[in-house]
Order: C-alpha cells, then sequence, then structure tokens
C-alpha cells in the first residue's frame, strides 16, 4: 500500500496544542537537525498518544504495503492531470525544517495523528499558489507567522503539471518573518503575485471556493453555507466558466428589472397625482392670467408716457420758434429807424475812447520810467553792501596773521628738540640672547605641565578603578544578602534560567516610575506555591516562557517595555504579556463541591500565590482556573466520567492531561493527550551555596583591600603634582621678566627710529604756516584791488539815477495833459447821451425780448432731443416684445400725456378688482406640466428598457436552464447512487425563483427506513449524517468538477464507524477512477480493513523523539516486520 520515507524532526522544548505546530512527513525528504531538547509525547507505532485507553492495533495483510522507492502506490501508467500537483517542496515552513510531498494524480490520503503536521500541507498549497491565509484558511492573520520559530524565512515550492507538450511550471513564494513580505517565483523568475494567481486560474485551480478547497478551519463555514451560495460554490467548481456568467448576467439582468419595474410604477404614480393637482388650479391659473395681462398693458401704458411727453415738447418748441422769428423781426425793424440819432452819439464815443488809449499809454510810460530809476536806487545800495563786505573781509585777514606767526614759533622749538634727541643713540638689544631664554623657560613650562596632566591622568584612571570596584564589592555585597534570602533564591534561578530576562528585570525595578502601572516580574519572581507537595504538578503545567513572561496592565507599558527592552536593551530572549482583565472574571468550569466529586483537590489556581495580575494572565496563557489537580492517578472510570465533563484539563502525581473536542464533528470527536509531569526546579526550596557564598566574601575582601591601595596611590601623587604647581609659578614668573625687559629695549630703539619721520613731519607742518601767513597777503591786495572796482562803479550809477529822476518830472506833466482832455470828451458823451435815452431804452427793450425768446426755444429744443432720445432708447431696448413694439408704432398722434395717464389710472383700477390669490400658482402649474411631460418621457423608455430586458432575461435562461437542470441531474444521480450504498437515500435539486437572485441547491436526504426524503439542515439531521451528506455532495462534483485537484480536510471527524466505512470506500471508487481529478483528503484516524486502491496513494506523516536523525535509513520492512509479529502474537 504506502511506502515510507520518514526523516527525523527537530525536537521541540515546547508542546503546542496546535495540530499543525510539529511532526514532519514521509516521502523523499532530507534530514533536518535535531537538538538536545525536552521530549515530546511518545507515540505508539501506529501514530497514536499514549493514553488511558489501550492501544488498538489494526491487522495487516500480507501483500498489504509495497516497498516502492518513488513513493507511489498503484499503477504507474496514471499521468497527472494539467494543473495537478506533482511535488511540493517546504523549506522552514511552519513546523518542517525540509521536507518534500510528491502526490499521485488520483486520491491522495494524508494520515498521521493530530499535531504531526498534516494541516501544514493545506496550508502550503494555498499559500505556495498566491491565496491569503486569513480569508482563505481561517487561521493566522499574517503570513510571516508560518515561518518556522527560530527562522528568518521560509519557502514553498509547488510543481504543477504543465499542459500537453509543455513543462511543468514551478512556482515558489519566498516568506520573510521581517516585514510580513513574500516574494513569489515562476521557473526561478521573479514575478508578481497577480501573476502567479492568473496561473493558477488558467488551470481552473479555485483555492477560494469551498467546494474545491476545504481546510480544516473552513469546514464548519462550508456547513454554514446557504443553499444561495452553494449553487454560486457548486456552479465555479463544476460547470463550465459561461455557465457562472449567464447566471451572473441574469442576476443583474433581474435586478435591472426590478429597479426598471420599480422607476416605472413610481413615475407614473407621481404622474397621476400631477394631474389631479392641475385640475384642481386650472381656474386659478386662468384668473392669473387675466391679470398678467392688465399688467402687461399697465406696463406698456407706462412705458408710453415718455412718447406722450415728447409729444408735448416737440409741440412747444415749434411755437417758441415762431415766437423767436417775431421777435427778431421787429429788433431789425427798430434799429433802422433809430440809426441817424446814434451815429453822434458813436462819433463822441470813439474820440473819448482814442482819448483814453493816449492816457493810458503815458500812464505806462510813466511806470516804466518809475521802474528803471528805481532799479538804479537798488543797485546803489548793493554796491554799498559789497564794498563794506570787502572792507570787513581786509580786517579779518589782517587779524588772523597773529596765530599763525605763534604756531611757526612753537614748530620751531619742537624742530630743534627732535634734533637733540636724534644726537643721542638708546642701548642695544641682543633679541637672539632674550628668545632663548623665553623659549627655554616656556619648553620648561609645557614639561611641567605635561607632568601634572600625567599624573592626573594616573589619578583619573586609579578613580576609575576604584568606582568599579566599590560597584563590584557592593553588588558581591547584595549577592551575598540575596543568597540567604528567599527571594534572591529566586533571583539567582532567574540569572541561571535566562540572563537577558533577569537583565530586563532588574531594568524594571529600577524604572517602575515611567509606566502607568505596576509592571510585574516573571512568575518565578513574582509567585510561589503554597504547598511543597504540589510543586511537581503545578509546575508541570508550566512552559518554559511562561515561568519567564513580564507582566503589563496597559498597552502602553506593553509598548513602553517592548520599545526598551528589544529596541534599547537589544535583548532577544524576552517574553511580555499583557492583561486588562481582573482574577475574578476567571471562573472554574464547575463548582468546588463538582470538582470535589470528580476527585480533584482543588483547582491549580488555588495552590499558586501571587499578585493578582500575574495569576489573571497564567489563568489565561495556562487555565490554571480550569486545570483540576490531585496527588493521586485516577481510574479508567474516573478518566470516562472526566472525558464527558465540562473540564478539558488536570494534573494527577504523574501525568497532565488534555483534551481537545471537535464540536464541529460531533459530541463523540475527542483527542486526548498525555504528557509526563517533570521533576520542579523553579519553585523548590534549596539551601544556601556555601562554595559561592565563600567566593562572594573572598571577592568583597580583595575588593577593599585593592580600593585602600588606590587611595594611597592617589594622595602620594597629590603631593607630586603640588610641588610641579610651585616649580611652573617660579619659572612663570621669570619668564614674565624677561618679557618686560625685552619689551622695554624695543620700545625705546623703536621711539629713537621714529624720530627722522617725526622731524620731517614738523619741518612740514612749519612750511605749510608760512604758506597760509603768505596767502593771507595775497588775499589782502586781491581784496583792495576788488574795493576800488566797485567804488567806480558806485560813482558811475550814482549819475544815471539822477538823470532818471529829472526824466520822470517829464512824463508826470505829459500824463497830466492827456488826463485833462479824457475828462472833457467823457463830458460830451454824456451829454448827447442823455438826450438819446428814451431811444435807447426801447431798443435796449426790444434786445431783451428776442434774447429771451432765443433762450426759449433753446431750452423746448433741448427738452425735446433729451425725450426723443429716451423714446429712442426705448424702442432699441431688446427687453421689448414684438407685442410691445407695435403697441408703441401705433400710439395715436393726437393723444395727450393727461389722456394717456387716465387710461393707465383705469387699468389699474380693473386689476385692483382681481383677487391676486397665490402667486406661486402659474409657476407651480407650468413647473407640474414640464414634470408631466418629462415623466411620459422616461416612462415610455422605461417600458422600451423594460421589453428589451425580459427579451434578454428570455434569450440567456433558454441556454442556462436547460444545462443548469443537466449539470444538477448529474450530481444527484451520482448523489444519489452514493446514498444507495450505504443503504440510505439522496437526491439534489434546484430551487428555481422568480428572482435569480434566489435560486439554490436543495438536498434532500433519508437515512432512515421509515423517513421521508427532507431537506438537509441542522434541525433535522445530526452532525454525522450532515458530514456524510457533505463528503457525498462533494464526491459527486469529482468527475464533473474542472478543478486539476481538491482538498478536503478532516471531514470525517464526526461519523460513526459505519458511515466513516461506507464512505471511505465510495470515495475511494470515485476519486480513482480514471480521468478524474486529483483528490487530497487529510485525516488523524482512520478504521482497520479500509478499502484500496492501487491507484491511491497514502502518506504518512509521523514524529516524535524516536525518528531516526537520517531518514533514508529507516527500515520500512522491519516496521513491518514487527506489525506483523505484535498482530500475530494476539
Amino acid at each position: 500500500m504506502p511506502s515510507f520515507a520518514i526523516p527525523t524532526r527537530r525536537r521541540r522544548a515546547v508542546i503546542s496544542d496546535d495540530d499543525d505546530q510539529d511532526g514532519l512527513v514521509g516521502s523523499s525528504t532530507p534530514s533536518s537537525a535535531s537538538s538536545s531538547a525536552s521530549k515530546r509525547v511518545r507515540l505508539t507505532l501506529n501514530g497514536d498518544a499514549t493514553s488511558s485507553s489501550p492501544p488498538r492495533t489494526p491487522p495487516i495483510q500480507e501483500n498489504d504495503y509495497s516497498t516502492e522507492a518513488n513513493g507511489y502506490g498503484g499503477e504507474g501508467s496514471l499521468e497527472h492531470a494539467p494543473g495537478s500537483i506533482v511535488r511540493v517542496k517546504l523549506t522552514n515552513f511552519v513546523t518542517y525544517t525540509s521536507a518534500e510531498f510528491n502526490p499521485g494524480p488520483s486520491l491522495n490520503m494524508v494520515i498521521g495523528p493530530n499535531g504531526t503536521g498534516k494541516s501544514t500541507l493545506v496550508c502550503a498549497i494555498c499559500l505556495g499558489l498566491g491565496w491569503g491565509p486569513q480569508q482563505h484558511l481561517g487561521r493566522a492573520k499574517d503570513v510571516s507567522e508560518y515561518v518556522k520559530h527560530g527562522c528568518r524565512e521560509a519557502s514553498i515550492e509547488i510543481e504543477l503539471a504543465g499542459k500537453p507538450g509543455k513543462a511543468n511550471p514551478v512556482i515558489r513564494r519566498r516568506i520573510q518573518r521581517e516585514g510580513n513580505k513574500s516574494q513569489f517565483f515562476i521557473d526561478n523568475k521573479q514575478t508578481p503575485q497577480k501573476a502567479v494567481i492568473e496561473l493558477a486560474k488558467s488551470f481552473s485551480i479555485q483555492i477560494d471556493n469551498l467546494c474545491q478547497f476545504l481546510p480544516q478551519d473552513k469546514v464548519c463555514e462550508f456547513a454554514a453555507l446557504s443553499p444561495v451560495e452553494l449553487l454560486h460554490s457548486t456552479l465555479r467548481a463544476a460547470a463550465p466558466p459561461h455557465m457562472l456568467e449567464w447566471h451572473e448576467d441574469l442576476k443583474g439582468l433581474c435586478k435591472e428589472q426590478k429597479t426598471c419595474q420599480t422607476k416605472r410604477d413610481a413615475d407614473k404614480e407621481l404622474r397621476t397625482s400631477l394631474e389631479g393637482r392641475q385640475d384642481m388650479d386650472r381656474a386659478d391659473v386662468e384668473r392669473f392670467k387675466e391679470r398678467a395681462e392688465i399688467q402687461r398693458k399697465v406696463k406698456i401704458l407706462e412705458i408710453a408716457r415718455p412718447f406722450a411727453k415728447y409729444r408735448e415738447a416737440r409741440r412747444k418748441n415749434m411755437e417758441a420758434r415762431q415766437t423767436k422769428k417775431e421777435m427778431l423781426a421787429e429788433l431789425r425793424k427798430l434799429e433802422g429807424e433809430v440809426e441817424p440819432l446814434l451815429r453822434a452819439v458813436n462819433a463822441k464815443q470813439e474820440y473819448r475812447d482814442q482819448v483814453e488809449k493816449a492816457t493810458k499809454a503815458r500812464q505806462r510810460t510813466l511806470e516804466r520810467g518809475e521802474l528803471a530809476a528805481e532799479g538804479l536806487f537798488a543797485r546803489q545800495g548793493e554796491l554799498e553792501d559789497t564794498l563794506k563786505g570787502f572792507q570787513q573781509e581786509v580786517e579779518l585777514e589782517r587779524k588772523g596773521d597773529g596765530p599763525i606767526k605763534k604756531d611757526i614759533l612753537k614748530i620751531q622749538g619742537v624742530i630743534a628738540g627732535l634734533k637733540r634727541q636724534m644726537a643721542e643713540k638708546p642701548a642695544e638689544l641682543d633679541v637672539g640672547f632674550y628668545n632663548d631664554q623665553l623659549r627655554e623657560k616656556s619648553r620648561t613650562l609645557r614639561e611641567i605641565k605635561v607632568a601634572i596632566e600625567t599624573l592626573k591622568d594616573n589619578q583619573r584612571a586609579w578613580a576609575a578603578q576604584g568606582t568599579q570596584k566599590n560597584a563590584r564589592k557592593e553588588q558581591a555585597r547584595n549577592q551575598l544578602e540575596n543568597l540567604q534570602s528567599q527571594a534572591g533564591q529566586q533571583g539567582n534561578k532567574l540569572r541561571l534560567a535566562a540572563r537577558e530576562t533577569a537583565a530586563a528585570w532588574e531594568w524594571i525595578q529600577e524604572n517602575q516610575d515611567i509606566f502607568e502601572k505596576t509592571v510585574y516580574g516573571p512568575p518565578v519572581i513574582e509567585c510561589s506555591v503554597k504547598d511543597t507537595r504540589y510543586v511537581d504538578a503545578i509546575e508541570s503545567l508550566f512552559q518554559k516562557n511562561d515561568f519567564l513572561a513580564f507582566t503589563c496592565q496597559t498597552k502602553k507599558d506593553f509598548e513602553t517595555l517592548s520599545n526598551h527592552l528589544y529596541g534599547t536593551m537589544k535583548l532577544a530572549e524576552i517574553n511580555i504579556r499583557t492583561n486588562t482583565k481582573s482574577l475574578d472574571e476567571f471562573r472554574p468550569p464547575v463548582s468546588g463541591e463538582d470538582m470535589r466529586r470528580y476527585g480533584f483537590e482543588g483547582w491549580a489556581l488555588d495552590y499558586l500565590s501571587g499578585p493578582e495580575p500575574v495569576l489573571a494572565m497564567l489563568c489565561y496563557d495556562v487555565a490554571l482556573n480550569r486545570t483540576g489537580v490531585v496527588l493521586r492517578d485516577i481510574t479508567d472510570e474516573q478518566y470516562e466520567i472526566l472525558e464527558a465533563s465540562p473540564i478539558t484539563s488536570w494534573v494527577t502525581s504523574k501525568n497532565s492531561y488534555t483534551i481537545t473536542r471537535r464540536r464541529e464533528y460531533g459530541p463523540g470527536a475527542t483527542s486526548t493527550r498525555v504528557r509526563e509531569v517533570r521533576k520542579g526546579k523553579f519553585w523548590t526550596s534549596q539551601p544556601v551555596d556555601m562554595r559561592a557564598k565563600a567566593e562572594l566574601q573572598d571577592n568583597i575582601a580583595g575588593w577593599t583591600e585593592e580600593i585602600q591601595e588606590l587611595t594611597r596611590q592617589t594622595e602620594a601623587t597629590n603631593k607630586e603634582i603640588e610641588e610641579y604647581r610651585a616649580d611652573y609659578r617660579k619659572v612663570d614668573q621669570e619668564k614674565i621678566q624677561l618679557e618686560e625687559e625685552k619689551g622695554e629695549k624695543q620700545k625705546a630703539i623703536g621711539q629713537f627710529r621714529a624720530l627722522p619721520a617725526k622731524l620731517a613731519r614738523e619741518e612740514e607742518k612749519l612750511q605749510t604756516q608760512k604758506d597760509a601767513l603768505e596767502t593771507r597777503k595775497v588775499r589782502i591786495t586781491e581784496l583792495a584791488q576788488q574795493i576800488d572796482e566797485i567804488t567806480q562803479e558806485r560813482g558811475t550809477v550814482v549819475i544815471k539815477y539822477a538823470n532818471a529822476v529829472k526824466a520822470l518830472e517829464d512824463l508826470h506833466n505829459n500824463l497830466l495833459q492827456a488826463e485833462v482832455m479824457l475828462i472833457e470828451a467823457t463830458s460830451d458823451l454824456e451829454v448827447l447821451t442823455e438826450r438819446n435815452q428814451s431811444v435807447k431804452s426801447m431798443l435796449e427793450t426790444n434786445r431783451k425780448e428776442a434774447d429771451k425768446a432765443i433762450r426759449e426755444h433753446e431750452e423746448t429744443s433741448k427738452a425735446a432731443k433729451r425725450l426723443i432720445d429716451e423714446c429712442q432708447g426705448i424702442i432699441n431696448d431688446s427687453g421689448l416684445t414684438p407685442e410691445e413694439h407695435a403697441f408703441l408704432g401705433a400710439l395715436p398722434e393726437g393723444q395727450s400725456e393727461e389722456d394717456l395717464e387716465t387710461e393707465i389710472e383705469s387699468e389699474k383700477a380693473r386689476l385692483e378688482l382681481l383677487h391676486q390669490g397665490n402667486p406661486n400658482v402659474i409657476k407651480e402649474y407650468e413647473s407640474r406640466r414640464k414634470q408631466i411631460e418629462k415623466l411620459d418621457d422616461s416612462i415610455a423608455k422605461d417600458t422600451e428598457k423594460l421589453e428589451d430586458i425580459e427579451h434578454a432575461i428570455t434569450e440567456i435562461r433558454e441556454k442556462w436552464e436547460p444545462e443548469l437542470d443537466a449539470l444538477i441531474k448529474s450530481i444527484s444521480e451520482a448523489f444519489s447512487e452514493s446514498f444507495e450504498q450505504i443503504g440510505c437515500a439522496g437526491e439534489v435539486g434546484i430551487h428555481k425563483d422568480e428572482d435569480f437572485d434566489q435560486w439554490s441547491i436543495q438536498i434532500q436526504v433519508k437515512f432512515r427506513e421509515y423517513e421521508q426524503l427532507s431537506i438537509l439542515d441542522s434541525h433535522r439531521q445530526s452532525g454525522g449524517e450532515r458530514a456524510v451528506s457533505t463528503i457525498f455532495y462533494l464526491m459527486a462534483l469529482q468527475s464533473l468538477a474542472r478543478a486539476p485537484f481538491r482538498v478536503v480536510d478532516e471531514i470525517n471527524q464526526g461519523m460513526d464507524p459505519r458511515n466513516e466505512r461506507m464512505v471511505h470506500g465510495r470515495m475511494v471508487d470515485i476519486a480513482c477512477q480514471k480521468h478524474t481529478s486529483q483528490y487530497f483528503l487529510i485525516t488523524p484516524k482512520l478504521l482497520h480493513d479500509l478499502k484500496y486502491d492501487p491507484r491511491m496513494n497514502v502518506h504518512c506523516i509521523a514524529s516524535g523523539e524516536y525518528m531516526p536523525d537520517d531518514h533514508e535509513k529507516f527500515d520500512h520492512a522491519r516496521v513491518l516486520q514487527i506489525q506483523r509479529a505484535i498482530v500475530a502474537a494476539g
């Protein structure tokens, strides 16, 4: 039957309850590294865990097994269908270090005890082909959680059977723990995840279809599929792609039909309502239309007002023009009659004007003469002022000679002193001597500084050594005190068990103030067992991480502690847990009285003392509140009672027991894990280690002596440093004296060397003062010459001014003569004018009347022009309607402004007689009318669209429904045949509904002869019956399935032996047929003497402490001989 190739596996120190935490697989797996960690549960030859129930060994026939090296059983002529799995290779995946599976093309049964890693193969297939973990496996959320503990990355390699004539594609997924990242490769070429999924889908692989891929944690989800969902999954698994597309099209068309029908009905109802409201408002609308007509006429009449005003203005303008014409004619006639009388007056007027003109000319000449005389008088004053200024400047120049002469005498004295100093030379300076002396002093000072710093460095080093030795000494004293206390002993045990955890606990104790709440240390420190008799039993419930875990009470404290321990301190082997629940929330599964009735002495929590948050954390992770304790073994009868009780774990003096129940497979689906009680090592009392105590005391004495020696050396060095400092001060003072002496000599030499330049500057200053004295003399000479020139010019101006005064007298006489003549002419003119005053007055009156007529004509012309512009603007206004334009053009010519106003008032009176009512009625009426028109269009379009949808539904349904009926008929026949084989009945039908969303699969079954066929549900059938129905339905899809392989994980767990045997036989018959897809069945148990077909493969997964390091050395034949010998011995 199967062939075995079982490698060793790395033994793990921690035993997990998860089915996939341990185990390694058969079929060509390279050996993995082994370790000397603690042992796990022993397995018997049949793979069952040791328990209180005696193992049952199945009978093995002579030819039940073959030992083919390739790992396949059965005929070698079958080939893998395209897309089926040829090979699966795992590296550092979950519990596998390195494993390789070679499944056959037909039925592959993967068997092995719980916890050996069967479901890990299912996870590898799902993840390796590109699908996600949580949504398709129902397990871990992140793919990085599938990397083996302690490893940085894992890899999955899957070889699929290629299509005819093409090579097998090899898909590889590399998973990195850090960053939760994955990389995909197809034939060793990196590719995106989408390309891997597309490749899988090209082979019709449907990992997301529970009818094809049913992992262990999705069994309940498949059972919970509604009939509608089951139809969808069935079509995906067994029907051609166009069937699913047609179904989706029908559902979409049906949904669109409902939406369109609902919309059309709503539109019709709304249209009827709008029509009713239109009928109610029609009378009001008519009244408002009449009122609107009157308002329109009033508006037009008011627009016509400027036209009536224009006609009136034009009439007045014509009258004013006629009046102006008449007045001008009358004025011209009068002017002709009085013209001889006015001619003499005009002549006298012309003579007076000529005399007046001559008088004004003589007046202007006189004024020009006066201005010229005034200018000469002003020039005379200016020259007088200038002359006085030059005289004052000469006086100032003469006064400035005295200070300059004094400066010259002073500078001459300074020059004589400098010449005497230049005759006396200063003492010479030996610069080299002084520089050598100063360099020597500086070198000596540096040497003293270096010596002092060297001694100080020694002192600092001795101080650091002293501090370090004091710290060690204090630490040793603390260790000595702790060694003699219980807490100290527990601390030593913590350091021996996990040095990093001990270092972390020391930091937490020193920094408790940075946390929101108290952070508790590991249970090995914080807790103790109340009764030492129970130490072994209590400690056997803990894993190593449970002893060493820190307990935080808030999420923020957890983040703070994690960041420091992992990030800052770079610690790796640290376990931090968070507990936010109180201890009171953790209740035992039964009362204390029931617990004692079951034979227990108490709960594990009763025997452990410590802080409540730590105990609550242990209740959550170790279930102390749910674990019974008794210091004696239990009987078989007690075990059977406990197996059916709410208590799932307990511990005795020798063993601990844990019961796992699979409720989805029925109440009988249970497995028990038994572990041997280990000897306690953490909460045990031990005497003080005298050797450690003596070693600590010796260390303290040695460090004390070394500290004293360092103190003596430091004091001696202080004296030596003080001597160096005295020498430094002496040499430094000598250096300062040399620098001062050198500076004084250099200053004297510098001053002597500067004397020639200083003498030159003084001589230059002397010459400058002499030049300034000479310049003043030249300036005084120039000023005297200018004074002579101004005096001469002043005399000339005085003569000219006298002549101008004489000319002014003549001009005054001439002006007086002209003024006398002007007075005489004016008098003659007044006499003549008075004589003709009446004639002139009449002429003036006529002129004023003519001017008035002209002004009135101009004003009426402007008014008429303004009004005609206003009328023209109204006519050109684009806002006027054609009707308003026609009305303005037809205005009666003789209508006055008063007539127009009378008509406007008449129409307004009519308007007031009509009641106004609701001003929005017409707007609403028109809005509803437009809305009704839109609804009519929408209803017509929806009706046409519904006809098109109905036609499309009929067309698709005529193709889809017959094929669906044929598919369901085939499934029903296979389903019924499977039920007939076990003496029951079943059929599969299709529920048809008007809504294609509600079409569904109807499974009807009958497990008893007296029953009628009834729909499969959780109310009528038991869990085992539903499991049988589920597997038969899946098998009914086998021959129709389009997928190249199918996976079912632990579907037979809830079946009774009879049903399991019949189901297995039927599964072998169907899955091992020719031209059927590859099938994987995962199960932890099998009955004896089950049906076997040469085409099937059985993969046995085994793990445990007795697996050899080199799996190739595993002797299959020897194992079979031992098995047969056991059976023969009875």
